[in-house]
């Protein structure tokens, strides 16, 4: 039996001093670079940070300070103060006087306004961008709030005017530009490139009638849009006289006296003011609303037409009045009403009874002329909720 020589397990698997040495000096490498890498990526991190906080401190700042450009106005800014620095809204609005919106024309582009109206609507663009349409009276002008340093206008202003409720008051700093296109859904063809905010007077977030609605014409009704009922409407007639055409009807009642009055005037009749408060009826025909007078009968007058024969009479020779008349009437016809505004006449007639017709004759269409002359835009603006045709007068030969 020969014998082998011992085998050494760590002959075959030992590693050369030099290979060994290569290997650690490897890893030790990998190790510190890994190690370089996270002090890298840690002060990448740490600079990172820092650059955001400064962002963060420069946004800050520069919020702090744009933020005076909008907000609610308080009730200690609206009160009577000579101090112009009792509010940033006092502050913003000392020196300057309001404009109207219906002045609002293209002759102004690029001058500073301060305009005052109630929010129609407002439509969302972007995170940095909205519209708002500011009315005022029946005229209504496109705000553009874009957030922008330049203006200092921030986001949080843009945020600011998306929430506002509809019908709210606001104040409205800005300048006017030129649109690139025709601004629809507003009577003003500029825009306000808005810098300041603030809201006057808050609304509730949700109204019982919207003007919008209101404003309906028929077509639109049956051609799916919302409206209003006439009992909603009347149930909240404060917000129903909002509407443009509304508005232009009270407007045309203005006027329709302006040339009653100016014409008469001119041919030297003198407006009387007759009494409406009578102790019996002052012409027949016509149911009188009875009341008691302090234990005695009385009535609301259902017209002047004692009161200017009196005055005939009395040598005044021309009269005529613009008051109310009060008749009982029973029927249920759009023709009959129990109040209404009078326009009445009287006056001496010298030689035929064609005097009066040829006054009637010069009288209605100075009306008429007034109207188209001073209420185009109020006319329009009828037309669009009640389609007419517009009056074309006849002059006699």
């Amino acid at each position: 039996m020969s014998s082998s020589e011992p085998e050494n397990p760590s002959s075959s698997t030992a590693t050369p001093p030099e290979e060994s040495g290569e290997k650690i000096s490897k890893k030790a490498a990998k190790k510190e670079a890994a190690k370089l890498e996270k002090l890298r990526r840690r002060q990448e991190k740490e600079e990172e940070e820092e650059e955001a906080s400064r962002k963060t401190a420069s946004l800050s700042i520069e919020e702090e300070s744009f933020s005076r450009n909008y907000g609610d106005v308080t009730l200690n800014e609206l009160k009577s103060t000579e101090d112009p620095k009792a509010g940033k809204w006092r502050e913003a609005v000392e020196g300057k006087e309001w404009t109207d919106v219906r002045e609002l024309v293209e002759a102004m582009e690029g001058r500073e306004v301060l305009i005052r109206g109630r929010v129609h609507t407002i439509r969302d663009v972007s995170s940095k961008k909205g519209f708002l349409i500011v009315r005022q009276s029946g005229s209504m002008v496109q705000c553009v709030v874009t957030e922008s340093k330049e203006n200092c206008v921030s986001v949080n202003m843009v945020k600011f005017v998306k929430r506002l409720s509809g019908e709210s008051i606001v104040d409205v700093i800005g300048y006017v530009v030129l649109p690139k296109k025709p601004v629809t859904g507003s009577t003003q063809q500029v825009e306000i490139q808005a810098r300041k905010v603030y809201c006057v007077n808050s609304a509730l977030q949700k109204l019982p009638l919207i003007v919008e609605d209101a404003a309906r014409s028929e077509a639109d009704i049956q051609a799916g849009k919302s409206g209003a009922n006439q009992d909603t409407r009347l149930n909240y007639r404060v917000i129903d006289l909002r509407t443009p055409a509304n508005q232009g009807i009270f407007s045309i009642q203005g006027w329709t006296q302006i040339g009653w009055r100016e014409c008469l005037l001119r041919k030297d009749f003198i407006e009387i003011h007759s009494p409406k408060l009578l102790a019996g009826s002052s012409e027949g025909g016509s149911a009188v609303f009875r009341l008691d007078y302090k234990g005695q009968p009385a009535c609301l007058a259902q017209s002047p037409q004692l009161h200017k024969q009196m005055a005939i009479c009395g040598d005044f020779e021309r009269v005529f009045e613009v008051g109310a008349v009060y008749r009982a009437e029973d029927s249920f016809t759009h023709r009959h009403l129990c109040e209404f505004i009078g326009l009445d006449v009287e006056m001496a007639i010298h030689k035929h009874y064609s005097e009066i017709m040829d006054l009637v004759s010069e009288l209605f269409p100075f009306i008429f002329n007034k109207i188209n002359e001073n209420c185009q835009k109020e006319l329009e603006a009828i037309r669009k909720q009640y389609p007419f045709e517009p009056l074309k007068v006849t002059h006699a030969a």
